[in-house]
């Protein structure tokens, strides 16, 4: 196993080594990314080199990056690069979309949040208690699909192109939202919490690991 981690403050994220055998990985959540993630089906994928992409298109970055740090990931096409990230407590799907129309780079990152229906309606009152507390980038919940949902973007207009660094901190910035709130989540699926004591809890926990 490979362990890395774009930042150091975020938890190191476990990859299985390519030798290891081949990670399993979802269907992109692309542009229209809702009806995507409901056709999802499951395909295996192995390392990949970078494929050949347009001049300016900031995935080859992003797939460049994947590849050096040993990441499997799956290229569905030249405006679409999907990622399985292990985190501490969940296995984040990662898909960045060029959106070369409004020059944007766009991140999804979701992972399943599992519980009974009965706490569908706290999660929606937690969702915009922490999107309040966002600097940047926002959560959704799809209660038909389970999926807890963060969603950022960088905007490169003027024909502005991304460096490295950009890309990095941009997923760095998903992972580490997602690491952050995804105990809040589960307090209100699995237990039954409200969603203020929920966050609350969460943010103390968080602060205990600081």
């Amino acid at each position: 196993m490979i362990q890395v981690g774009l930042d150091k403050r975020l938890p190191s994220i476990v990859m299985p080594d390519a030798r290891e055998g081949q990670l399993v990985l979802s269907a992109p959540l692309a542009a229209g990314y809702r009806q995507q993630v409901l056709s999802m089906r499951r395909v295996s994928v192995t390392a990949m080199t970078p494929s050949e992409v347009h001049r300016g298109n900031p995935l080859e970055l992003v797939e460049h990056m994947a590849s050096s740090q040993l990441w499997a990931f799956e290229r569905a096409s030249d405006d679409e690069l999907n990622v399985v990230v292990r985190g501490k407590w969940a296995n984040y799907q990662v898909l960045f979309t060029w959106m070369h129309d409004i020059e944007a780079l766009h991140l999804a990152c979701n992972f399943e949040l599992k519980g009974p229906e009965r706490s569908n309606a706290e999660i929606e009152h937690l969702i915009p208690m922490i999107n309040s507390q966002m600097w940047v980038g926002h959560f959704e919940f799809w209660p038909t699909e389970r999926l807890v949902v963060f969603r950022h973007t960088l905007v490169l207009s003027g024909g502005v192109h991304a460096s490295r660094r950009q890309c990095e901190v941009l997923l760095s910035a998903a992972l580490d939202a997602c690491e952050r709130y995804y105990s809040a989540f589960q307090f209100v699926a699995w237990a039954g919490a409200g969603a203020r004591e929920a966050l609350e809890a969460a943010m103390f926990e968080t602060a205990g690991e600081a």
